[in-house]
């Protein structure tokens, strides 16, 4: 079929909407740390049957110490302090303009590889961080009286959406370090599935981590009678289960066959469409009258992704 690759990465978009909109709900009805531990629980229940199911055993078989170590800090950093960002930006400034700071996600990922890595940091990623950040400037600010520039979203929760594209960034760093380390010591005699569902095996680490971080946390503030009562609410589980299937389970997996079938920058600049699909359903579920301005910003930032990846 010809363009599957580009179909498969639009649906991915839509998917990753869905799961930020239902992260959005359930981060107000259950609170943010409970509606992340119950994700990351149920993710790594699903997660466990694809890889019992595709390798013959439900954990990640193979894994030394080296890789649960890189995967274990991507966890922290992405998910324990960036989904923990996200989250809580849902509670301030709602999924709409939580999502358009992901796509700062992509520059920080560029920032952490030249720090970390010694990747090369070019003239063209600079610029393509630039645009991203204009984007988001023009969707965020506004002119006020006396031609004064201020913020038309609360300042807490713009820092929890830098830390959030900060958090997913470095995040995704780390675990590429994490990745290809478990990549090198797989054996020859391994499952020849396991070489396709090394990116759930990897997920299923981060998962587990990421979960028990935020148990720690809730554990540090006496929050675990909230993950009990969060357990209790059919309709906040309700939506947890929903943001894990099309989150870590539906749009993981079709991401990776997206890439499969079309370029990697093609379809890595679709899959990031979340921030424009996701305009049109959270006005209608919120009533909330979009502006030209925040729109012309969301565009702006996704053709700074969309540099970032094409250029």
């Amino acid at each position: 079929m010809q363009h599957l690759g580009e179909i498969i990465a639009l649906v991915v978009a839509m998917s990753w909407t869905v799961t930020a909109l239902f992260a959005d709900k359930a981060s107000h009805r259950i609170g943010s740390m409970s509606a992340n531990v119950i994700r990351l629980v149920l993710a790594t229940l699903f997660l466990s049957l694809i890889l019992w199911v595709g390798v013959g055993r439900p954990y990640p078989v193979y894994a030394d110490g080296k890789a649960w170590f890189w995967l274990a800090l991507s966890a922290l950093v992405g998910y324990v302090f960036g989904d923990w960002c996200l989250f809580n930006c849902y509670l301030y400034i709602g999924a709409r303009f939580g999502q358009l700071f992901m796509t700062l996600a992509p520059p920080m990922a560029a920032i952490a590889g030249w720090a970390i890595l010694g990747e090369t940091l070019t003239w063209k990623a600079c610029l393509a961080m630039a645009v991203t950040l204009i984007g988001i400037a023009l969707s965020i600010l506004s002119r006020g009286e006396g031609h004064h520039v201020r913020l038309t979203l609360p300042l807490k929760g713009v820092l929890l959406g830098l830390g959030a594209g900060i958090g997913q960034g470095v995040g995704l760093v780390l675990s590429k370090v994490g990745m290809e380390h478990y990549a090198s010591i797989i054996p020859a005699d391994a499952p020849s599935a396991l070489e396709t569902l090394l990116p759930f095996a990897s997920t299923m680490i981060r998962a587990v981590v990421g979960a028990a971080g935020f148990l720690a946390l809730m554990a540090l503030q006496k929050k675990t009678a909230e993950l009990r009562a969060a357990t209790h609410d059919r309709k906040g589980m309700g939506y947890a289960l929903i943001m894990t299937l099309f989150g870590p389970v539906i749009g993981v997996s079709l991401s990776l066959m997206a890439v499969r079938y079309t370029a990697a920058g093609i379809a890595s600049t679709l899959m990031a469409l979340t921030p424009v699909f996701i305009l049109i359903p959270y006005a209608f579920i919120y009533h909330q009258r979009i502006k030209a301005r925040e729109v012309l910003g969301v565009l702006v930032s996704m053709t700074g992704v969309a540099l970032f990846f094409l250029l």
